[in-house]
């Protein structure tokens, strides 16, 4: 798979969202042609559901103006809360050359009608008018009581020649121009999406029952620690509200959790979080639940909201450090229910208990020392309050610094998703935007690690010794050495592909062995691209020699502990006793594979 791929498939789940009615986004699947319109359309949506958090396929579609007569313009957005206009222009190509190599043409941005458009014209130069959603366009700029108050900005979803960019913005007529090239598009919105990091809120409203009671329902205090002052607030949420919440801004809520989702198997935390609110009509939930715990820079709250026996709870910049597995779990079982076109009954009356701890801020600004004191503190909590579902050390290194640089940069260069954190891809897997086998296990890298470290004894390890200080941080200093550990991992991968009868067990005990052999033969010159063959031709070579190395591992003196030789009470005969599993975990195994195979 590719990334141009993903990409592919995500525009195409985005088309499923259509009304299947509509055939301008379900046409014909024999016509090229109509499928490769309907995807750049998708494409427009894309941006849309990712850049403004517009989940809501109507909601999009109101919004994109590609057409005949469309003036140069594709799809627009205004942001009320920032007083910004978006325009946007899009060349989706059909094939993955093409959309990383071709390159939108000064005429194609040149037909950018905006200065007309922005200034009430309703047809072109020509007299030509322009399309019904372009008249929507200039209504809904009519309506802006402050308009001179808004930054205007154009979307260019194209590559654009080098030599363009400098000029880009005097060619706009003096509008700010950004360009999302094929790389930022695959950065900046394929990879959001599937992680389902792709909308940042800024402010939250939370909207609390109080019923007959006028006092007394929520806890406020404030808390004195040696890095900061912090607010806490306390009451209890409906579950419906916070289902919603996560239903819409799912992980990117969740940044400082050190767990994503982890889905509804048997037997799970979760699952018995879904029973709890499927099979029970009361509100045990809320004593059976530990409660959430969420961060904020800044909180509001007031009884008086013109509502009768509701608060609401104004939270800015939220962010979920515990609890997430509730607060998730409740955002799907509330998506199921839209999806099966079901009651929201099973949240009637249910609710859990919500913590907001609120940084002090002093005119506007954190008074913390600095921000890695912030983090730190962020980072105490989290380990402190994250009981419920136990939290392994390879949790605790999710957020890790060079763990976010390594995921980075291995889905830039290799179109992979590493899996720093449990969950993270869950919802992509689940949505089928991407396969299983385009996700990177977090253990298994590490092991491959130690094995491209000349350290395949090591690789066999257990997970806490893995993810354990100060070990991780000698498997894993930085991120200078990911493209060999990346050629590793794709030689693990392909070791039992390339297996036959005749290698003893090199596909299995000795499968790190093999790898860090391969490991060996990368080259920092050698092209992403050619990796596969390189890696094949690697691993035959050291296939044909597997038997005698295990041959010559037998026969030295200072591995007597694994093979030695014992009589078959039956025939007399000389046997050799062989304990694989513990040499391949042995001292003496790095020393006799640079011995033999030199």
């Amino acid at each position: 798979m590719s990334k141009y791929n993903d990409l592919v498939t995500v525009i195409d789940a985005i088309r499923a969202e259509a009304p299947a009615a509509n055939k301008r986004y379900n046409p014909d699947t024999s016509s090229i042609d109509e499928v490769g319109n309907a995807r750049a359309r998708a494409f427009i949506h894309l941006f849309l559901k990712v850049k403004f958090g517009l989940v809501d396929f109507t909601d999009r579609e109101k919004l994109i103006t590609d057409d005949t007569d469309d003036g140069g313009i594709d799809g627009y957005y205004i942001d009320r809360e920032n007083k910004k206009l978006y325009y946007i222009q899009s060349k989706f190509r059909a094939t993955e050359k093409n959309f990383e190599n071709k390159d939108i043409t000064l005429e194609e941005i040149l037909s950018m009608d905006i200065e007309r458009i922005t200034t009430g014209e309703t047809c072109y130069e020509s007299g030509t008018k322009y399309n019904g959603k372009i008249q929507s366009l200039i209504r809904d700029l009519q309506e802006i009581s402050d308009i001179p108050k808004y930054d205007t900005k154009i979307i260019l979803l194209a590559n654009i020649k080098e030599t363009l960019q400098p000029k880009i913005n005097k060619i706009m007529g003096g509008y700010r121009a950004e360009i999302y090239n094929y790389e930022r598009c695959y950065n900046e919105l394929v990879f959001p999406l599937v992680s389902d990091t792709y909308y940042n809120i800024s402010e939250l409203k939370i909207t609390i029952n109080l019923d007959s009671t006028n006092s007394g329902h929520r806890i406020d205090y404030n808390v004195k620690t040696e890095l900061d002052e912090c607010n806490v607030n306390a009451f209890f949420v409906p579950t419906l509200e916070i289902a919603k919440i996560v239903s819409k801004y799912k992980n990117s809520i969740l940044k400082y959790n050190p767990r994503s989702y982890l889905d509804l198997s048997a037997g799970s935390v979760n699952a018995e979080i879904a029973k709890s609110i499927r099979q029970i009509k009361t509100n045990e939930f809320a004593l059976f639940n530990n409660g959430i715990t969420m961060l904020s820079d800044n909180t509001k709250h007031s009884d008086k909201v013109g509502k009768k026996n509701k608060a609401e709870v104004m939270v800015t910049n939220p962010q979920i450090i515990n609890g997430g597995q509730t607060a998730y779990t409740l955002s799907r079982l509330y998506d199921d229910c839209k999806e099966q076109n079901t009651t929201l009954d099973i949240f009637n009356d249910k609710e859990v208990l919500l913590k907001i701890i609120t940084f002090s801020e002093e005119n506007g600004q954190a008074t913390t020392k600095s921000i890695a004191d912030r983090l730190t503190l962020i980072e105490d909590i989290s380990k402190a309050t994250n009981q419920q579902s136990p939290v392994n050390e390879a949790d605790r290194r999710a957020n890790d610094k060079v763990q976010i640089e390594l995921q980075k940069l291995i889905f830039e260069d290799f179109g992979l998703y590493y899996e720093r954190k449990r969950g993270e891809f869950g919802d992509g897997l689940h949505h089928h935007y991407i396969t299983r086998d385009e996700v990177i296990d977090r253990e298994l890298f590490l092991r491959v690690c130690l094995a491209a470290q000349n350290k395949p004894h090591e690789a066999i390890q257990g997970q806490l010794k893995l993810f354990a200080l100060p070990k991780f941080t000698t498997i894993l200093p930085d991120t200078n050495s990911y493209r060999k550990n990346m050629f590793a991992y794709y030689t693990y991968l392909r070791i039992p592909q390339l297996k036959n009868s005749n290698i003893g067990h090199a596909a299995s005990l000795g499968r790190y062995s093999v790898t860090s052999l391969v490991a060996k033969k990368y080259s920092p010159q050698l092209k992403t691209e050619d990796f596969g063959n390189t890696i094949d031709k690697e691993i035959k070579l050291v296939f044909d020699k597997w038997l005698q190395f295990q041959s010559f591992a037998r026969d030295e003196q200072h591995n007597k502990r694994y093979f030695y030789e014992v009589f078959d009470r039956g025939t007399g005969k000389k046997i050799i006793e062989a304990n694989w599993t513990a040499y391949f975990k042995g001292g003496t195994l790095v020393n006799d594979l640079t011995k033999f195979f030199k």
